[in-house]
């Protein structure tokens, strides 16, 4: 054998199996099925990207990601979720209980990841919180938030005016139920009257705002779903429009321009999603990885919404904050 094909072939013989193995790493699949848009998630699935990096793996260099997007028509997921499993996954990450729940009905075979609103053991997601069985992920309870987010709002907006709710039948009628049973819980306890408004197509979101400001409504809570987050911009806008105050559960509603917002975290709750999805992709079984609740919440304030609004923001709202847009 020549020196230089012996050179060679000593080069490929130990190159040889890194390569394979970084070619049959880079062979693993990520599906991901989202209620939400691209576009306006796209703050949130940067930060699944980030949880991913903290395990190690890089979309586009050792893992790949296949994307299935809802943009908030829920009757679209069971055909994208039955397509999305039809690849070679490893595991399947579902943004959203609707997509949770697609998933599961489509018969996902492997580890599924989650972040969902809702109840995961009630919904049927998982067996328990600790032990949850073929699934797991982030349960970020913010409906249970809804009393708290109007007690917020009315500290802003103090007034014997009506408030408003606006809620999606379509995501659930018990979901919808429970959202509007808290905030009618502290609507009494506030001496406020509620008015609730139901919307599930765009259509129906501005004839919704119509619908509140002929009440009288001084301003809304919004229900937190994904497809109001996934028109966020149009409720912002109409908020505007109508000069309506608006409070929601993350932080993107008071940064486009809304009121504020009180709940959990959803970017790092998406951060927590990708550290379980590199926790599996490396062997790790969904059963040994409990149900994680949020510990991180935040109060968001936009500064020029509440001036454009005519508003004072109270002491005890600016030391509560952990946010303020100016």
């Amino acid at each position: 054998m020549k020196r230089r094909e012996f050179i060679i072939g000593l080069g490929m013989s130990a190159v040889g199996p890194i390569a394979a193995s970084a070619q049959q790493a880079a062979n693993r699949l990520i599906g991901f099925i989202s209620t939400r848009s691209p576009e306006e998630a796209s703050g949130h699935t940067n930060a699944f990207r980030r949880g991913l990096e903290e395990m190690g793996y890089f979309e586009g260099r050792n893992v790949a990601v296949e994307y299935r997007w809802a943009s908030g028509d829920y009757s679209r997921l069971p055909s994208l979720a039955t397509d999305l499993l039809s690849r070679p996954l490893a595991i399947v990450v579902a943004a959203g209980d609707p997509a949770a729940q697609a998933a599961k009905a489509a018969g996902v075979a492997v580890p599924l990841v989650f972040v969902v609103g809702q109840d995961p053991v009630h919904s049927g997601l998982v067996a328990s919180m600790n032990r949850p069985g073929k699934a797991t992920g982030v349960n970020f309870f913010t409906g249970e938030l809804g009393g708290k987010r109007l007690e917020l709002l009315c500290a802003m907006v103090p007034s014997n005016q009506p408030v408003g709710l606006l809620v999606n039948p379509r995501f659930g009628v018990e979901v919808a139920g429970q959202h509007r049973q808290a905030v009618a819980s502290a609507a009494k306890m506030l001496g406020r009257e509620l008015v609730v408004q139901e919307a599930g197509t765009d259509k129906e979101i501005e004839a919704g705002f119509a619908g509140l400001v002929k009440a009288g409504v001084s301003a809304l809570v919004v229900q937190n779903d994904p497809f109001f987050d996934s028109r966020r911009s149009q409720i912002v806008a109409l908020s505007r429009h109508h000069r309506l105050p608006v409070i929601a559960h993350i932080r993107e509603y008071p940064v486009d321009g809304a009121l504020m917002s009180y709940g959990a975290s959803l970017s790092d709750t998406y951060r927590q999603v990708g550290v379980y999805a590199g926790k599996l992709l490396r062997g790790a079984k969904p059963d040994d990885l409990p149900v994680l609740r949020p510990t991180k919440f935040e109060l968001v304030i936009n500064i020029q919404a509440a001036k454009a609004l005519g508003l004072s923001v109270p002491q005890s709202i600016l030391v509560a904050s952990d946010e303020l847009i100016e």
